[in-house]
């Protein structure tokens, strides 16, 4: 076939691409459709049942046939008894067991066994099949060495007789002319098998084409169309009410969320750019601002001096906000570059950014002084400093404390090794957070801080300890401050 393919493209004058191309496309291949799979699998299945109804049936005929056989020859033996003297000629003889197609027959009554049709030499011994017992095994293994046996073979068949008294009836008789006989039968049996195994096959997977393969084809365009173009218009339903048409309906109402929630991200993705275009010039706007404020700083005038302070922090909870927007949306963290981090001199840098003084709001360490963890330093940093910076506000903006106390409190850092992860506590002597905001806290937007606060440090902070295999959780809130376990994976 391929010196025949070879010929024809050289007389056609083809290059060696679109040769390729052709052999590519006419090489043979296994079926790898659905269809073509459940057809052969129901051709095969077919086959096999029929293949376990011709046993039982090919050693049924085996039986009958032997039935016949000791029949015709238990009526040729009364034929034989009723002649004076049972004398019965040897052309007699020999046209009686021609006529019952055995060569030798003997009755055994009470014990006593009588030859009543003599057999002839007989070249091999012949092989006993006892009709009497109930094996189920030997009948159906008994056809099949019919059919693979000598061609000299023959078979003594010993049976209850049926129309005269005696413990049993024995019969000699070749083997070749049930074995003929038999190769008859599995022909035509196998004939009709065919034919049945086709017919049942192509009604089955018409059927199975018509109620599964058809809906399932149905599906699969529909998802293939939403794949290239999400916003194009799916398949309608179908009404059925089995699995199929739930899969259907599940399938379009998926693809309608998926459609709804693509919109939505467009719409963020544009909202977010133009979020992004105004942070920029608001930063611009807010160094201009904050120049301004450093200027305004070296006036000796005392309105100046007391407005100034006002204005610093107003301009620095706005950078923060611009801040913490910004970083909330970006797509995604990049990942964390974990490196062997000494916890001790990570909390001492985020405690001075995060504003925590000795005479203010001060930092207490309980932690062994080699302590170390695996982290990513920036972004440990950053959750370090969020935590620390909101206990402090917090414990500032605290209203039930003393006055010689305000503005004065205590954030305790531990840490220690548990079930395969480093805990990092850190607890507070602040007001604690509110119940109403407890279960959301870690929501965006969502703040205890009534004034300044814009709800992402601690959603942030949460995103990259998840970015480290690990996780940022509230584990106690009263009216004695509030304590937050940062878990990283060691």
């Amino acid at each position: 076939m391929s010196a025949l393919f070879d010929r024809l493209a050289a007389r056609l004058k083809l290059s060696p691409e679109t040769t390729e191309a052709w052999r590519e496309r006419l090489r043979p291949r296994a079926p790898d459709g659905l269809s073509a799979r459940l057809l052969l699998l129901t051709v095969a299945f077919t086959l096999a049942v029929e293949g376990l109804i011709m046993a039982p049936n090919l050693a049924a005929f085996h039986e009958r046939w032997l039935q016949d056989r000791l029949q015709a020859a238990e009526l040729a033996s009364v034929g034989v008894e009723a002649l004076p003297y049972s004398a019965v000629e040897d052309d007699t003889a020999a046209e009686l067991m021609r006529i019952g197609g055995v060569q030798a027959v003997a009755l055994t009554e009470q014990g006593v066994r009588r030859l009543l049709l003599q057999a002839p030499n007989l070249p091999r011994a012949p092989e006993l099949i006892d009709l009497r017992r109930e094996n189920t095994w030997s009948r159906l293994i008994d056809p099949w060495r019919t059919l693979f046996g000598h061609p000299d073979r023959s078979l003594r068949v010993q049976a209850k007789p049926r129309y005269r008294s005696g413990d049993f009836i024995e019969i000699v008789t070749p083997a070749q002319p049930l074995k003929l006989e038999l190769k008859a039968f599995l022909l035509n049996s196998l004939l009709v098998s065919l034919l049945i195994s086709a017919t049942a096959g192509a009604l089955l997977y018409g059927g199975l084409t018509l109620l599964v393969l058809r809906p399932l084809r149905r599906v699969t365009r529909s998802m293939e169309r939403f794949a290239v173009d999400p916003e194009s218009a799916g398949e309608t339903p179908s009404d059925r009410h089995d699995e199929i048409g739930r899969v259907e309906r599940e399938l379009a109402r998926m693809q309608e969320e998926v459609r709804q929630s693509l919109r939505s991200r467009a719409r963020l993705v544009a909202l977010g750019e133009a979020v992004a275009k105004i942070n920029h010039d608001l930063r611009n706007m807010l160094t201009s601002a904050q120049m301004a404020s450093e200027r305004l700083a070296t006036s000796a005038d005392p309105q100046v001096a007391k407005a100034l302070p006002r204005l610093e922090r107003a301009l620095s909870r706005a950078a923060n906000l611009s801040r913490n927007v910004l970083e909330y949306g970006k797509s995604e963290e990049p990942p964390a570059q974990k490196t062997r981090v000494p916890l001790n001199a990570a909390l001492t840098l985020a405690a001075e950014d995060a504003g925590l003084a000795p005479d203010g709001v001060k930092l207490v360490k309980q932690l062994a002084p080699r302590f170390a963890v695996e982290a990513d330093p920036d972004q440990l940093y950053r959750i370090l400093v969020n935590l620390m910076r909101n206990a402090r506000q917090a414990i500032e903006a605290d209203p039930a404390r003393a006055p010689e106390q305000r503005g004065k409190g205590v954030i305790t850092v531990s840490a220690f090794a548990e079930d395969g992860f480093w805990v990092i506590r850190i607890a507070d002597d602040g007001p604690g957070i509110p119940p109403r905001l407890a279960q959301r806290l870690f929501e965006p937007f969502v703040s205890s801080k009534a004034s300044d606060g814009t709800g992402l440090g601690l959603t942030i902070s949460r995103e990259l300890a998840a970015l480290h295999g690990g996780d940022l959780r509230l584990v106690a809130s009263n009216g004695t401050g509030a304590v937050f376990e940062l878990r990283l994976p060691a």
